[in-house]
């Protein structure tokens, strides 16, 4: 590659089943020159590789997975092109289910021979029989796969799983055949039962990684396919992938956004579910922004695309989650030591067990004796080579890391998709981790715990005047200004359904206050410090109303008209609508919740005071934010996650242990974060919390359930008390238990509120 920049390429290996091939195929690619990081998600199937310059192309790296035992369906130069995912994914199904039917049939044929044949009546050319219907099986469409995976794999110097297919099935059939010309026991019935029970367990696993991966293909196939734009004054219907920012589009009731934009024309309610999780309509006007894919209920809206293809919201949303999918859990790392060393000890296990039974056979019959007391499948009386070849197979098929491989991934590949259907977006696997050992939670003040806008809060009247006529003559006057106290206190008038009047002579007097007249009256609005400089009077029958109001943290004007003071006004920051529950639910999850803000002592102070936070850092400028989470990270471990949704807040979020960024706020605090809550309410963070903690959980339910289930089976089938038939199910069934334990986190919040975790 000439390209002096680190480029990507994004293969696809169906193949790539468990975190025990993943493995293998990062082995593989690790050993090739001018290779940089490589990221693999079972969940797509994706390995993503960074070649730095002079570094290999997309066909080398295609023959080294090869070469490794796995097939690559597509080479890519990024991942946008979602059906052609979706596409490889049905053929792989479709190719398994083929496989899987071709072995089933002639199996079951053996099975149907091989009972009245043992227990009744012996049939004539038996063997023969068994030996041709079980050659497709395990040497042809059957098993053709597995066998050229296993010689691949073992060419490359590589153990994949299909290493220990090949060994179980291949000796058991050709020994078989020596009772052509010596009377002995058939093992060709096992080889054709072990390969169809682990076709059986592929297409399976395929099936239920399916349905454990469904949330992100939902996802990239909701966005609309084409968009009606203007061009030339005409309306016409182009597809989405054609659109460019600054496009103007037109979009009719029910339709769907075609792509990231900002309304220019119209108002509508737009349902943005898939987005925040919220079943309630959001209403939009103009200049509102819009997401893609989220579908207009009623209005007609001209919408201005501001973002198109992979920069658009949803396409960001596939992408942190495929990175969430395909991250690593620090916990995993023992699992990741196991399975690597895992084919080359279960190979030597399995000799050993072979050797032993040969050497030693009436040091190993006595446990057969035993045994057979409860075990139908259990016979003392056979042949020692029998007995030993049973005991190594056994070994072989019954030691498959894959439920082990599959621990980890699956339970991230259903959390992460729980977390996008409710507009929570976990960034890696170690985030999941970290956050459920978080104690503190900070938060940031504006933004975060309130709406980030003044909004009008109260109306004191003095004594013989109407709240009305304060309010008319303080909307009349501030309707004239552009200050967003002002706008707080015209809006607030608006709610009491009071409208402003006309206004004259209007002047402002800088940060004091402003005046003009309204009808024949003069109306002065501003700080006590003017009202007095003024000549105003009654201003002292209003100073307990003020100080209490300004003890609550509220900014308060006085309202004067004609040299008399009529009234105040107070505005403030007010809180966003579930702050106060959100606190609550952090409290409940054990959590110190700290409020850090830029803003004065007595303004953070009432707002920690009204929703109840328990410590308050004031004053705190944006470059002390870092110092002051390294401050608690200090005094409480490092176990500080903090929320915040602005520009200034990035640094501190990359500081925090779990950084949490409100998905409204800016790009730059969203790509700092390792989590992302696209709805603004904070009890997505107690939701969010609840998720990783029951996320992690099943992963380690899932690590101890595949470790005791290898280090029971292979001592177990070592001795000779588990037949080959027997192991292959039980391994099928432990991997499938494994996915379906992940997918039981779908059942815990299904019937979660979007608000509150889990009922």
């Amino acid at each position: 590659m000439s390209d002096s920049t680190p480029s990507m390429i994004i293969l696809t290996v169906p193949g790539m089943g468990s975190d025990h091939c993943a493995g293998i195929v990062r082995k593989t690619l690790e050993r090739l020159d001018g290779v940089g990081t490589i990221q693999t998600n079972i969940a797509s199937h994706h390995v993503s590789v960074t070649i730095e310059a002079s570094g290999p192309d997309g066909d080398t790296l295609k023959k080294a997975i090869e070469g490794a035992g796995y097939d690559v369906a597509a080479v890519q130069s990024d991942q946008e092109d979602a059906e052609s995912d979706t596409e490889i994914e049905e053929a792989y199904l479709s190719q398994a289910r083929k496989r899987l039917i071709i072995a089933a049939i002639p199996t079951t044929l053996i099975m149907l021979l091989m009972i009245p044949h043992m227990f009744w009546q012996p049939i004539p050319g038996y063997l023969a029989i068994v030996a041709l219907l079980a050659f497709p099986v395990v040497f042809l469409y059957g098993g053709i796969a597995t066998h050229k995976s296993t010689w691949r794999s073992l060419k490359n110097g590589t153990f994949n799983m299909d290493v220990l297919i090949s060994m179980g099935s291949l000796p058991p059939y050709l020994i078989g055949l020596i009772g052509f010309v010596y009377p002995m026991t058939s093992f060709i019935e096992m080889a054709a039962t072990i390969m169809t029970f682990h076709l059986l367990g592929r297409y399976l696993e395929a099936l239920a990684k399916g349905r454990a991966s469904q949330a992100i293909r939902r996802l990239m196939t909701l966005g609309a396919k084409t968009a009606r734009v203007e061009r030339d004054g005409e309306e016409i219907e182009v597809p989405v992938k054609e659109l460019a920012p600054g496009d103007i589009m037109i979009v009719r009731p029910g339709d769907k956004i075609p792509t990231d934009g900002e309304v220019v024309e119209g108002e509508s309610h737009l349902d943005e579910s898939l987005a925040t999780g919220e079943s309630i309509p959001v209403y939009k006007s103009t200049g509102d922004s819009v997401i893609g894919a989220t579908i207009n209920k009623e209005g007609r809206l001209r919408v201005k695309a501001t973002r198109v293809g992979g920069d658009t919201f949803l396409s960001q949303v596939v992408r942190l989650i495929d990175q969430a999918q395909g991250s690593r859990v620090p916990i995993q790392e023992f699992a990741d030591r196991m399975t690597g060393r895992f084919v080359p000890m279960v190979l030597l296990i399995s000799l050993a067990s072979l050797s032993v039974w040969l050497l030693l056979p009436d040091v190993m019959r006595p446990i057969l004796d035993w045994g057979a007391t409860f075990l139908p499948w259990v016979n003392p009386e056979a042949s020692t080579p029998t007995l030993a070849l049973i005991a190594a197979v056994a070994v072989l098929v019954i030691a498959c890391p894959c439920a082990l491989g599959l621990a980890t991934p699956t339970a991230l590949m259903v959390g992460s998709g729980i977390g996008a259907e409710r507009g929570i977006l976990i960034r890696s696997g170690e985030a999941i981790q970290t956050f459920k050992d978080v104690k503190v939670m900070v938060l940031d003040k504006t933004g975060t715990i309130t709406r980030g806008e003044p909004k009008l809060t109260d109306a004191v009247t003095a004594e013989g005047v109407e709240e009305t006529r304060l309010l008319t003559l303080a909307a009349s006057v501030e309707n004239a200004s552009e200050h967003p106290i002002a706008r707080a206190i015209v809006e607030g008038a608006k709610e009491h359904d009071v409208k402003p009047g006309e206004v004259s002579e209007f002047r402002s007097t800088g940060a004091r206050g402003v005046s003009g007249k309204v009808g024949d009256e003069t109306v002065l609005i501003g700080n006590r410090r003017l009202l007095e400089e003024e000549g105003v009077t009654g201003l002292e029958t209003l100073d307990d109303a003020m100080a209490e109001l300004e003890g609550k943290g509220r900014t308060v004007v006085i309202i004067a008209a004609d040299g008399q003071a009529l009234g105040l006004v107070a505005v403030a920051d007010t809180l966003k609508e579930k702050s106060i529950e959100a606190i609550r639910g952090m409290h409940d999850l054990g959590l110190h919740v700290v409020m850090i803000t830029g803003d004065n002592e007595r303004a953070a102070r009432a707002v920690a005071d009204e929703v109840g936070i328990d410590e308050v850092q004031a004053g705190v400028l944006p470059e002390g934010k870092v110092d002051a989470i390294r401050a608690l990270q200090k005094k409480h471990g490092n176990h500080v996650a903090m929320v915040g949704d602005g520009i200034n807040d990035a640094a501190a979020l990359k500081q925090a242990n779990v950084g949490i960024a409100i998905g409204a706020g800016a790009d730059v605090a969203i790509e700092a974060a390792d989590v992302t809550l696209v709805r603004g309410e904070l009890t997505a963070v107690v939701d969010a919390m609840l998720l990783s903690r029951a996320t992690f959980g099943k992963i380690v339910q899932n690590l101890i359930w595949a470790s005791a289930y290898n280090v029971a089976a292979i001592p177990i089938a070592a001795i000779g008390l588990l037949h080959p038939m027997i192991g292959v199910i039980a391994m099928t069934a432990s991997s499938l238990s494994v996915i379906g334990n992940s997918l039981l986190l779908k059942q815990r919040f299904a019937t979660s509120s979007p608000q509150g975790g889990s009922k």
